[in-house]
């Protein structure tokens, strides 16, 4: 019988491999829908940068289908390395609703991935928009306590840019799902 091995945590080494060149663009330039910006910063529970980190996101098209599901729509995964200022950023289109739990209806949102040193797996969390579905109807979101919901809403900082911090513990720690 073979010996447990120690575990591992999730990085740095995907530094050298996960990182996809070109691919902080979820969606091809020529696929029609309203482009968006998504920036941030990765934050320790001191508020401190994070400047080894990889975030990937998943989303469904504008049409509220998710890539895994037949369409003729590409792309919605993009994945961006975080810098030396813990700060990030993804390029894509603003995702349609998609059905969720018992047929009913989720707010557009994106799924994050947070890939970092030290994490023995990699933290699960969501995107929300202010501007875009009924926040309050979301089955998911309203699973949050309510002082806590705030953590998984980007902020509007121009037409068409949000800001989306990720804290990663303490004090305004962001939601994190069961992977």
């Amino acid at each position: 019988m073979s010996e447990l091995t120690p575990s591992q945590t999730v990085g740095p080494y995907f530094a050298l491999a996960v990182p996809w060149p070109g691919r902080t663009a979820a969606f091809p330039p020529e696929t029609p829908g309203r482009r968006i910006l998504i920036e941030g910063r990765v934050l320790d529970g001191d508020g401190v940068p994070v400047s080894d980190a990889l975030l990937e996101t998943w989303q469904a098209s504008p049409a509220g289908r998710y890539l895994t599901e037949p369409s003729h729509e590409p792309g919605g995964l993009a994945r961006a390395v975080v810098d030396g200022a813990g700060a990030w950023a993804i390029e894509t289109l603003m995702p349609g609703p998609v059905v969720g739990p018992g047929g009913s209806t989720q707010a557009p949102h994106l799924l994050v991935s947070v890939f970092a040193r030290g994490l023995l797996v990699r933290l699960v969390t969501r995107i929300y928009f202010p501007d875009a579905g009924d926040l309050s109807a979301d089955p998911v979101l309203r699973q949050v306590p309510p002082a806590r919901r705030s953590t998984l809403v980007a902020s509007a900082i121009a037409q068409d840019r949000y800001r989306f911090d990720i804290v990663l513990q303490g004090p305004g720690e962001t939601v994190f799902f069961a992977p």
